[in-house]
């Protein structure tokens, strides 16, 4: 394909974090430069004497961005039985809700997808909830306990849900998962596979016990914010949430006169091979995988005004990111800096679904023709030498009108502990001006 039909249309989106249900409440989030960083309800934990109130870092377990409630599930729309619904990994039910309102953002009636090859793709990774149902007995003899338990089957059941026949699959990259399964999609679309697919990810924490393994490892922040590129970098903290897109083939979006966020002109996915020393993120995966995106979407690195980094505000994850970025900049002859900023300052580290939290957060960016603040930036971080020669955070919200000449353009970087990289060129959609914010 060639053309039109080369750019991937984003038609449909729709996201949920603690605080913010739509991408209205989300936008107002970003503007004000909000965070939705707070405490584990106490309620939530499996019991009083779970690990995060006994571990040495307990306080570092229980910040983050966590929802008040995560049993709210309207069973009988989604066609399950109460006792189904009961035993569905909280993940699995997040993730038909989002899918859901990603359809009915772009105004497509669910009955026209019936019987379609349309893929379903998913980040995720189970939530820690089908431990606790073992601990509270109420998984013994449950005839669903098997089906709420699997994480492939959160794209199953949206496939169900929607009755669509194209590929349904649900993968763990690590943090890079959702951005990944995006990049997937579109490799399919772009080959004529299929014309559309639902993509996204998800990502609940059932019980904070799972994170002692982060704590010890040292990656989370001890007061649960995430200092992107800052001297106070110390890790991330831990967020919920999710984020689903409708993507359709550009040509076909253009003629049926959908709604376009932002056109996916180009996508590069690859491993750090033997350069990722785990946990080390590898400088060389990370400019290659930004490189294969920009190749693929014909457009210089001086084309592109502003990357939703990966951004984790760890000590070595931070100087890495931005010495894959420096590796572009050479290899391309970038003259001028480049915006960089996290959305994990705002809604903490989405884990699996964190790329699409950032990739969510810059289609809003690029449709609206506004740059947001990247919370919590004073100095750049000291292992990152001459930060403001090639980068800036942006620290107030801003409009973006682009360069004249040219449609707007933003990249997105997620990138997996165990070294898989995704990147994703982000473009204005054809003749739509900047929305007001």
């Amino acid at each position: 394909m060639s053309g039109a039909a080369t750019g991937i249309a984003v038609i449909g989106m729709s996201c949920r974090f603690p605080g913010v249900h739509g991408l209205n409440d989300f936008w107002r989030l970003l503007v004000e430069g909000r965070s939705t960083v707070g405490t584990f309800p106490g309620h939530r934990a499996a019991d009083a004497n779970s690990t995060y109130t006994s571990h040495p870092d307990g306080d570092t377990l229980a910040a983050g961005s966590f929802f008040e409630s995560i049993d709210g599930f309207d069973a009988e729309f989604f066609g399950t039985g109460a006792a189904e619904a009961a035993a569905m990994d909280p993940v699995q039910r997040l993730g038909l809700e989002l899918a859901w309102e990603a359809v009915e953002d772009a105004g497509v009636p669910a009955a026209t997808l019936r019987g379609r090859a349309i893929d379903v793709v998913v980040g995720a990774a189970p939530s820690g909830y089908e431990l606790l149902r073992k601990l509270s007995g109420s998984d013994q003899d449950d005839h669903y306990a098997a089906l709420g338990s699997s994480g492939a089957l959160i794209a199953n059941r949206i496939s169900s849900l929607l009755d669509v026949r194209g590929m349904s699959f649900c993968a763990d990259s690590g943090q890079s998962s959702s951005l990944v399964s995006l990049s997937l999609a579109c490799d399919r679309i772009r080959a004529g596979a299929v014309d559309m697919a639902v993509a996204g990810g998800v990502h609940l924490i059932a019980d904070p016990e799972a994170g002692a393994a982060l704590a010890d490892l040292g990656a989370l922040s001890p007061d649960g914010r995430c200092f992107t590129f800052d001297e106070r970098a110390s890790g991330f903290a831990r967020g919920e949430g999710g984020a689903f897109v409708l993507l359709k083939r550009l040509d076909l979006a253009v003629a049926d006169g959908d709604h376009i966020y932002a056109v996916v002109r180009g996508w590069g996915v690859g491993s750090g091979g033997a350069s990722s020393r785990m946990p080390e993120p590898s400088p060389d995966g990370q400019a290659a995988a930004v490189l294969a995106a920009l190749e693929r979407a014909a457009v210089p690195f001086d084309g592109v005004d502003y990357v939703e980094a990966h951004g984790t505000g760890t000590r070595v994850g931070d100087p890495a990111e931005i010495a894959g970025l420096r590796q572009v900049f050479t290899a391309t002859g970038r003259g001028r800096p480049l915006a960089v900023g996290s959305v994990k300052t705002n809604v903490g580290h989405l884990e699996p679904a964190a790329g699409i939290a950032g990739f969510v957060k810059a289609a809003l960016c690029v449709d609206r023709g506004h740059l947001v603040p990247s919370l919590h930036f004073r100095s750049p971080n000291p292992a990152i030498a001459d930060f403001h020669e090639n980068f800036e955070v942006p620290r107030a919200a801003r409009p973006w009108p682009g360069p004249p000449g040219r449609p707007r353009r933003a990249g997105v970087s997620a990138f997996g502990l165990g070294g898989t990289t995704a990147h994703v060129i982000l473009e204005q959609a054809p003749g739509r001006p900047a929305e007001p914010p």
